[in-house]
């Protein structure tokens, strides 16, 4: 009888160890079978790649949100500093363009003033929680209204139009391929690698895993949290430039809610919030259920409101989920 009983809660460990490996990948299969069943048109080229275009900036937050969590944090203000960063950019560049600036220098400017605005804000924010030891969660939400406030000062509460050729990042492509598709896939593969092949990415997962045993090995924990957030702040400064240059304006009151759909891929596709366990290519599945549900109830017709309560009750089922299979941590 011990055997038999050793043997069933060996069975089950290895399938919640395969599960946990490949599950996510299943999921996701099923569930572009099944959209592919529903709506004829989900399968057809300018949907998939329609798709595709849709998730490359949720995607592109998400990467780093994905390093965050795995390390023990977390980030509530990537959707207003997506906003700034966005506004700032094509702001400059229009400016830039007026005063008689060349193209490619003013792209650059503009892009530059991007990403350092998301890595400002992040570092900020870093610097507070690794002196402090003050809550991510406190610290990011606090960088949320901080943020949404300055893009309201920046645009003076109007919409930035007639930006220029910069539209062109957000809504160019090298054949069938859109350039966001083609920048999420970059930072994807520079996300999978900070992980998977350097030591930082190994420092990231000891300090989620466990924070004290990271320290007693010698882990200078606060420096690693720090250039997480500045990694995270690139991302999402780039992510902020896709956001605004796709919907050829400035808009200041967009990206609401857009660190929680990044959060919820990261969820989805198998990243802990106990801290310590998760992948890029999890996230990447995750983010794709996420499109393809907003894709097919789209296809559908199924009205905002409802779509709001079934993307809650994802997020719903992925902690649970999340809490069955790998169990707390303290």
């Amino acid at each position: 009888m011990p055997d038999i009983a050793q043997r069933t809660g060996k069975g089950r460990a290895d399938l919640k160890a395969l599960y946990n490996k490949y599950g996510i990948f299943c999921v996701m299969l099923l569930i572009l079978a099944t959209a592919s069943g529903i709506s004829p048109a989900f399968l057809t080229r300018t949907n998939i790649i329609n798709v595709l275009t849709q998730i490359s900036v949720v995607t592109i937050v998400a990467c780093g949100i994905t390093m965050l969590i795995i390390e023990g944090m977390t980030d509530l203000s990537a959707g207003s500093v997506v906003a700034l960063a966005g506004c700032l950019c094509v702001g400059t560049n229009k400016a830039l363009a007026a005063g008689g600036m060349g193209a490619a220098p003013a792209f650059a400017l503009a892009l530059g003033c991007a990403v350092l605005v998301g890595v400002a804000v992040n570092l900020a924010g870093a610097l507070i929680i690794a002196r402090y030891d003050a809550p991510p969660f406190i610290v990011t939400l606090a960088a949320m209204q901080v943020a949404r406030g300055l893009v309201y000062i920046y645009t003076n509460g109007q919409q930035i139009y007639d930006i220029g050729r910069i539209a062109a990042i957000g809504q160019g492509r090298i054949g069938m391929v859109p350039y966001s598709v083609l920048i999420m896939a970059a930072i994807l593969a520079a996300s999978w690698v900070i992980l998977r092949k350097t030591r930082f990415g190994r420092y990231i997962y000891a300090i989620g895993g466990n924070k004290a045993a990271a320290v007693a090995s010698g882990i200078k924990v606060n420096p690693v949290i720090v250039k997480t957030f500045a990694i995270h702040g690139v991302f999402v400064g780039v992510a902020g430039v896709l956001y605004m240059t796709r919907l050829n304006s400035g808009q200041p009151a967009e990206g609401v809610g857009l660190e929680f759909d990044a959060i919820t891929a990261a969820i989805i596709g198998g990243t802990s919030m106990a801290g310590g366990l998760g992948t890029i290519a999890g996230t990447i599945c995750g983010s794709v259920i996420i499109g393809v549900v907003n894709n097919i109830l789209n296809l559908l017709f199924v009205q905002a409101y409802y779509q709001q309560i079934i993307k809650g009750l994802i997020i719903v089922l992925a902690v649970i989920l999340d809490i069955k299979t790998k169990g707390k941590r303290s």
